[in-house]
This record gives structure tokens, sequence and C-alpha cells, in this order.
């Protein structure tokens, strides 16, 4: 009976030897497509994503749309390749379709914040907040936007960061676009000694601003005025208009000038006091 047995596998040996050899020969092939579909997909996806680069440069379309619109081919392409590539595995792309669709619901659910970033990026793109290049403030972060993506803005800060907001959060959140008006005002406050003359403190500013060519005489006119008699200085608060780009270097070169100045002419700069009284016993 053991004979028997032994016979009847040598029999059937070769032809589970063939089934075995024709299927691994079937999935090395099988593999092998799906290898040259991501390489080439890989491929196609850098070469697409290159010429949709070079179109969005050619025509006259704001950074901040090229920056989305990139971002957002590049995932669909993305997607696009797995799809290729897991029907070259003999997966059927329907079959694959409608697993995704099934679990449409759990991954909306898990990616709730990506869409909703993706929806924050369509509003930033339309009402247009802020773009490419302008200097904004947005929830305790500061920088230039170098980039809208399909779910961050990413922000390079004055100290070289680089920072991804979600989108989600600035489309809802508070901005402050410095960048979006030509002008700004400058604001200063500067502490004088109790017993300055306050005509001549005035006069010894005006003469300094009238030096500085880059200060604005439009919308307004600068304005000097007694802001407050405070506890150890009388604080005299200074306005100009200037253009925003020189907004920082107006700031501190008049800091360094009225400090200069008011040494030059004797106007002191106060410093906290405190007077104690002892009492006798």
């Amino acid at each position: 009976m053991l004979l028997l047995n032994v016979l009847a596998w040598e029999e059937k040996l070769p032809q589970i030897l063939d089934s075995l050899f024709e299927h691994g020969v079937q999935l090395g092939w099988t593999l092998l497509k799906a290898a040259l579909v991501f390489v080439i997909g890989r491929l196609l996806v850098g070469a697409i994503n290159l010429l949709v680069r070079k179109i969005l440069e050619k025509r006259n379309i704001d950074p901040s749309v090229k920056s989305f619109v990139g971002s957002l081919v590049n995932v669909v392409l993305i997607i696009l390749l797995i799809v290729s590539v897991v029907g070259a595995l003999g997966v059927q792309t329907a079959s694959f379709a409608a697993l995704l669709a099934s679990a449409g619901v759990a991954i909306g659910m898990a990616l709730s914040g990506n869409l909703s970033n993706f929806a924050g990026g369509l509003i930033i793109l339309l009402l247009k907040p802020y773009k490419v290049g302008d200097y904004i403030d947005a929830l305790t972060e500061s920088g230039t936007v170098r980039e809208i993506q399909i779910f961050h803005t990413v922000l390079t800060t004055v100290d070289n960061r680089v920072i991804y907001i979600p989108n989600g959060s600035l489309s809802s959140g508070i901005v402050v676009n410095y960048s979006k008006q030509d002008i700004r005002r400058v604001d200063w406050v500067f502490g004088v000694e109790y017993g300055s003359d306050f005509e001549h403190v005035k006069q010894v500013i005006e003469s300094i601003l009238a030096q500085d060519n880059r200060i604005l005489q439009q919308p307004a006119a600068p304005f000097i005025g007694l802001k407050e008699l405070a506890d150890s200085s009388v604080n005299i608060s200074v306005r100009v208009w200037v253009k925003s780009e020189d907004y920082w270097d107006v700031f501190f070169d008049m800091n360094k000038k009225v400090y200069a100045t008011f040494n030059e002419v004797g106007i002191g700069f106060p410093y906290p006091q405190l007077t104690v009284h002892q009492a006798k016993d």
C-alpha cells in the first residue's frame, strides 16, 4: 500500500512542480509588470509635475494658486499611480474602487482634519486674505508665506525657520497681514524727565523727522502729542506714515537718532525712582 502511495506521488510530483513553476513565472511576471508600472509611473509623475510647473510659471497666475495647483496635481497623480500599480498586480480596479468606496466613511472620519484643511486652502485662494510673499501673523506664529499647499501654508520666519500651519485653522482664525497695504503707521512713545519743556522736545523731534525723506505726509502729517504723565516720565507719542517696506528701518533709525539727539541737546531720559520716608521713633 505504501509503495502504491509513493508511486502515486512520484507520478503527481512533476505536475506539482510544473504548476509551481508556472505560477512562479506568472507571479514573477506580475511583480515585474507592477515594478515597471511603478518606475515608469514615477518618471511620468515627475515629468508631468515639471510640465505643470512650467505652464503655470509661463502664465500670469498668482503664486499662491501656482503652489496650490502644483500640490493638488501631485497628489492626484500619486493616487492614479497607486491605482495603476494595484491593477498591474492583478487586483481588479473595480473591486479596488469598491473597497475604497466602502472604506470611504472611515477614511473620511480619519481624514476629517485634512479635508477641512483642503477646504480651508480653497477658501484662502478664493478670498485671498494673504498670498505668497506676504508677511503675516497667525496662530502665534509670524513669517513670510512661502507656499500655500493643499493642506498647509508654509511660512519662513525671520530667523529662517520653516513653519507648516494647517489651512483650516488659518481660514477660520485671525490672520494679520502686514503686506496687504502699501503704507503703514509707525508709533513711538518717548519718555522724558519731568520738568522738560514739551514745546522744545516737540521741536527737536520735528527736526529729526524732517531729515528723513522716508516719512510720508499722506495720508496724514507726522503727529507729536503729550500722551500721559506717567509715574516717572512724561510720555510723548509720535506717529508717522511710511511705506510698508520701510517700516522697520524707520522704526530703528528713529530710535537711534532720538537717543543721540536728546543727549546732545540735554533732554534727559527718566528712570524709575522710589522715594522712601523713614518714620521717626
